[in-house]
């Protein structure tokens, strides 16, 4: 095999993950005393732009020759690096990011751990390797990311490592990043099992308030003690994170979603405060300047928007007619994007269990949502046959037929309204 003429040694996340026996997906490794012609007899495919990375021939993992990397200009972008065959394993690992991910394994299964990672793995703790860390703003939203995915594990970041990236923040390298880098991890971390420990170790080092000031802004507005007896909004919004992650596992549009539902709170006027009337209304554009500046997916910012100017009537719904519930799900287009509208009531959902001692409080709405649609589907144009009306009135009587359907299927639900009464 061709891998036999080089030595290269098992790195990163795949190593960390085996020692805390968890599933590895993919194997990436380090190839040390090489180069790159060498790599390319031996069949190697070269997919990296910025520094020699390779495909192997057969099994499609990815080999790295060593190297390191030297500061040149602010951000991400401003590196030299060199990837010499001189470059040793030890220098290779001591540029990486955390002392978790920077150890590596020979094919002996011999561990090679020269800053303490699996020590660390004992301790769950997350620490840089070097004073290097300070090199690149993106290992501030890196070192949150694996917060929010090892978070059920205990692990912490080490206060060393949460004032280093203080540093950093202060010192305007977050400014450096661009919008595409931040979003991918963003993106990355509201698939994680703890979405909430991203924004928790975020707002740590300041970094929220850089990236997300809008969500920094909700942490200290009240809220009425009797609807979330937590208060703090930004409180509730990790609450609710941590509910999503329960309900959607690994469903990064619904967290994202959760995150930015209640922005539109923190422009509540004082006087208001601590009710929170139309703050749905003004979220919206909040919602859409932040998806607009991260650059996010449509079906993110379609997602946020929909959940930040609705989950009222969500929350509501247990309480509505046939008629305001065909109109809900008629401006959540709930008949055309059913699988949007789904992650619409889980998100929704998170909302109102995201609340201190409120967690396991029954939560009807979007059942009622849910019988509303069903009954709603089963009612088509098709239905009219050859009426002769025309195609206004055919979509005014196939509203009408789906009202009274919602009523009669939420009569046989309840046992207690009669359809006549939801059709009105």
């Amino acid at each position: 095999m061709s891998e036999q003429a080089i030595k290269s040694l098992l790195v990163g996340g795949a190593v960390r993950d085996h020692l805390l026996g968890l599933p590895t997906k993919d194997r990436d490794f380090v190839v040390v005393g090489s180069t790159v012609e060498q790599m390319l007899s031996l069949g190697f495919l070269q997919v990296g732009k910025d520094f020699p990375v390779f495909l192997h021939p057969e099994s499609r993992d990815e080999y790295a020759l060593a190297r390191t990397e030297r500061k040149t200009a602010p951000g991400y972008h401003g590196f030299e690096v060199c990837a010499d065959p001189g470059v040793t394993l030890e220098q290779d690992l001591e540029r990486r990011d955390l002392t978790i991910n920077a150890m590596a394994m020979d094919d002996r299964g011999q561990l090679i751990d020269p800053f303490g990672g699996h020590q660390d793995l004992k301790h769950r703790v997350l620490r840089h390797v070097s004073p290097a860390f300070a090199e690149d703003p993106l290992r501030i939203l890196r070192v949150a990311r694996f917060a929010a995915r090892y978070d059920h594990l205990g692990f912490k970041v080490d206060p060393t490592t949460v004032d280093l990236m203080r540093s950093m923040v202060n010192a305007g390298e977050v400014d450096a990043l661009v919008p595409e880098r931040v979003w991918s991890e963003i993106e990355r971390a509201m698939a994680e099992p703890a979405p909430e420990a991203f924004v928790q170790v975020l707002r740590q080092c300041g970094a929220l308030a850089v990236l997300l000031p809008e969500v920094e802004a909700l942490y200290g507005v009240p809220q009425p003690a009797q609807y979330h007896p937590e208060i703090d909004t930004g409180l509730h919004t990790e609450l609710a994170l941590q509910q999503i992650a329960k309900l959607a596992p690994g469903d990064a549009q619904s967290a994202f979603a959760v995150l930015l539902h209640d922005v539109g709170k923190a422009l509540t006027p004082a006087e208001k405060l601590p009710s929170h009337v139309l703050h749905e209304q003004r979220g919206i554009p909040l919602v859409m300047a932040i998806c607009q500046r991260l650059k996010a997916p449509n079906a993110f910012r379609r997602l946020a928007r929909l959940v930040c100017g609705n989950h009222l009537r969500v929350h509501q719904a247990s309480n509505f007619k046939a008629k305001p519930l065909y109109r809900l799900l008629q401006d959540a287009d709930a008949f055309r994007q059913g699988e949007r509208f789904e992650r619409f009531l889980l998100a929704c959902e998170a909302d109102a269990r995201g609340r201190t001692g409120l967690e396991d409080r029954p939560y009807t709405g979007p059942d009622r949502l849910r019988i509303a649609l069903r009954a709603a589907k089963a009612v088509s144009l098709a239905d009219l046959g050859q009426s002769g009306l025309s195609g206004d009135q055919r979509k005014m009587e196939v509203n009408r037929r789906r009202i009274k359907a919602i009523a009669t299927a939420l009569s046989v639900e309840t046992g207690s309204e009669s359809s006549s009464e939801q059709a009105g």
